[in-house]
């Protein structure tokens, strides 16, 4: 970063002192990563990451002291498919449940899915309408631990049904985190839920709305993935669904929490409140 003017999303040097070796023993397995890709920073590379994911700017519009798009692109990519991103995420996860007093895997989930509008490039095969709430684009699923932080994400179209969602998120959650036994839903999703989390190893609870009181009244277990996709939406390039391929809307899913874990890690140990120090918490992003 010598050189330039820091950008307000760009890693502090606690962050990526966390960071740094994971991706240092990644290039270390990667000596094929070289010429003009190579030649860019990591650390520049992740910056340049969260200040898209953060503005929600175009791949040509990144600023000219940062990484361009063919280097940006590349790493964002490869790192998408390798799943480096939700290893790094991962790691960071496990480290601030353990600052906040939480054993790294949690043992109880909250899910839930928003639906996104998409813009007009994205593929129309992998887009399609919400028919309760109307929105035309994609829908995102949540699994969340009882901090906010997020344990699997699912992008589909619009039009698939919670139900669908939830199993897919299940079998995330068994994959990432087999210690989950419990999961809290909303009335969206039904029995087959139910059931696949039986199979599984895992009680599908529904937690309903109990007040006819108009507005937003936090749901006991379940609003915190209520709060975590608000504050998601502070990050504009999730504000709308502008990824041409599924797997890139979970890739910036993922990094934006990442942005905000790493000193996250350091509050939670330094002031023992784990609700105002996850990363996740208003006052976070």
């Amino acid at each position: 970063m010598s050189g330039r003017v820091a950008y307000p999303s760009d890693l502090t040097d606690e962050q990526w002192a966390v960071v740094r070796p994971f991706l240092q023993a990644w290039k270390a397995k990667h000596p094929s990563v070289s010429g003009h890709q190579g030649r860019y920073e990591l650390r520049e590379i992740v910056n340049a990451i969260f200040y898209q994911n953060r503005t929600g700017c175009q791949w040509a519009y990144l600023p000219h002291d940062l990484p361009p798009k063919s280097a940006t692109y590349y790493y964002f990519a490869l790192w998408r498919d390798d799943g480096t991103d939700q290893a790094i995420h991962d790691l960071l996860r496990c480290q601030a449940r353990e600052k906040a007093g939480r054993k790294e895997d949690p043992t109880a989930v909250a899910l839930d899915t928003q639906s996104i509008r998409a813009a007009n490039h994205v593929p129309a095969a992998t887009t399609g309408k919400d028919a309760a709430k109307r929105v035309p684009g994609r829908k995102r699923g949540l699994a969340m631990d009882a901090l906010g932080l997020i344990i699997a994400v699912v992008v589909t179209a619009a039009s698939v049904t919670d139900n669908v969602i939830g199993v897919h998120l299940l079998d995330k959650v068994v994959a990432h985190t087999p210690s989950v036994t419990k999961a809290w839903v909303d009335s969206g999703f039904k029995d087959d839920v139910a059931i696949h989390g039986a199979v599984h190893g895992i009680d599908v609870e529904q937690v309903k709305r109990t007040t006819t009181t108009a507005g937003l009244v936090p749901v006991k277990r379940r609003w915190v993935v209520e709060q975590t996709n608000g504050t998601l939406m502070l990050h504009r390039r999730l504000t709308r669904e502008y990824e041409s391929r599924p797997a890139s809307s979970v890739s910036r899913t993922l990094w934006a929490p990442t942005a905000n874990l790493g000193s996250a890690r350091s509050e939670a140990s330094a002031t023992g409140s784990a609700r105002e120090s996850h990363p996740m918490h208003p006052a976070r992003i």
